[in-house]
């Protein structure tokens, strides 16, 4: 039971993730009547008090290993909080208490993820590489499920008669599921933690992380940015009104069904080369994208298809190989993932903080009838920007060398 657990635990925490992303646009727009631009600078913001306590939580994490199981119980319990705060807010609701929210729940998001990642070693049955991939296939899938169901949740809400989109049901859920979440996955943190040395950055570097870590940046950008404008592309570039939903589960299903997949030829080929075969894969879903004409439901479903089984390769293969590097190095992995965490989370908060606005500027408006500019901005930021990006990353990747893959 000790795998199914870790899947559960990041299930839940997968909701404080792209989901929030996803929703949090539409939902401050619509129901809030709070612009994109302002939306992209909060979450920017936001990301500046990560950049302090990610790192934090970390050091903390590490300082205290005995009270990992207090940690998981305080990050379970501020989603609980959290989420039916956020998305019961009342039309008209002050910034403030928008941002104070975001910080709680993002709060708790960070210490829960930094934590399970941190504890691989200790989660692992053997704190060997063949172990760690395929921990971390679970955790991924986990993560993934998690995705799909918070994705999807509002649109079931609303097909079950629930009002205001769907949002405060699926909010007061979301706290439901982090309580019995917390209850059936509390047995995973009695294990005796397995702790390394203190970082540094030359020891990072050494160790191969420092790099791993900079592709972890380059590479979170370009599913930041089409996560972020995933709902707008769908329905206003594609003109394909009420499939955002089904397409994005579509999406992370491809990514669920396909993690398995890449942990086995990861274990047999090598880290490094998986990522060689799956990222030519997303680039080829963006060029798709942005050549695709309104209407065109068949050939993005394709596009979904091939995108989201690239992601599963992102998920499960560059943080098992920065848990297999910083485990050669006997290094501590919480402080580590502190850093990773921040990564990820500052390439939302970019992708939110560049688009958002920019599409603001150009005339577009979620919902209505938008200018053949503002639709070609759409497009260029949803398609082609990720494309550049993601070929930034592959160049990286070939650079790495093979003693960093967790063959």
């Amino acid at each position: 039971m000790l795998y199914p657990r870790v899947s559960l635990y990041a299930l839940m925490l997968a909701a404080a993730g792209i989901p929030l992303y996803i929703h949090l646009p539409r939902f401050a727009a619509v129901n809030l009547g709070i612009g994109l631009g302002v939306i992209g600078t909060v979450l920017l913001v936001i990301r500046l008090v990560d950049l302090i306590q990610d790192p934090l939580i970390g050091w903390a994490i590490d300082r205290w290993p005995r009270a990992q199981a207090l940690f998981a119980t305080l990050a379970a319990l501020g989603l609980a909080v959290g989420f039916p705060l956020l998305f019961s807010l009342p039309d008209g609701a002050k910034l403030s208490v928008l941002v104070s929210t975001l910080i709680l729940l993002f709060s708790a998001y960070s210490l829960g993820t930094i934590l399970l990642y941190g504890r691989s070693a200790t989660l692992a049955k053997h704190p060997e590489a063949k172990e760690l991939m395929t921990l971390a296939a679970f955790r991924e899938g986990g993560q993934l499920a998690g995705v799909v169901l918070a994705a999807s949740a509002p649109a079931l809400f609303v097909a079950f008669g629930a009002g205001a989109q769907g949002y405060p049901a699926f909010g007061l859920f979301l706290g439901v599921l982090a309580i019995v979440t917390l209850i059936l996955t509390f047995p995973i943190w009695q294990r005796t933690p397995i702790t390394g040395q203190g970082l540094s950055v030359a020891g990072l570097g050494q160790s191969g992380a420092l790099r791993l870590l900079a592709l972890a940046l380059i590479n979170s950008l370009p599913v930041a940015i089409t996560s972020t404008l995933f709902l707008f592309f769908v329905e206003d570039r594609l003109q394909l009104r009420g499939m955002a939903g089904p397409l994005l589960i579509l999406f992370f299903l491809s990514a669920g069904a396909s993690v398995p997949l890449w942990a086995r030829l990861s274990n047999r080929i090598g880290s490094k080369q998986t990522l060689m075969i799956a990222m030519p894969l997303a680039i080829a879903g963006f060029i798709g994208a942005a050549t695709l004409s309104a209407g065109n439901l068949t050939g993005f479903a394709l596009i979904c298809l091939a995108s989201g089984a690239a992601l599963g390769a992102d998920m499960v293969v560059l943080p098992a190989m920065f848990s297999v590097a910083l485990t050669r190095a006997g290094l501590n992995a919480s402080a580590a993932f502190g850093i990773w965490s921040f990564a990820g989370k500052l390439g939302l908060a970019l992708a939110a903080f560049f688009t958002l606005p920019l599409l603001e500027r150009s005339g577009f408006t979620p919902g209505q009838t938008n200018s053949a500019a503002a639709l070609q901005t759409l497009n260029l930021a949803y398609a082609v920007l990720p494309c550049i990006l993601k070929l930034g990353a592959f160049g990286m990747v070939l650079t790495l060398p093979t003693e960093v893959s967790a063959k």
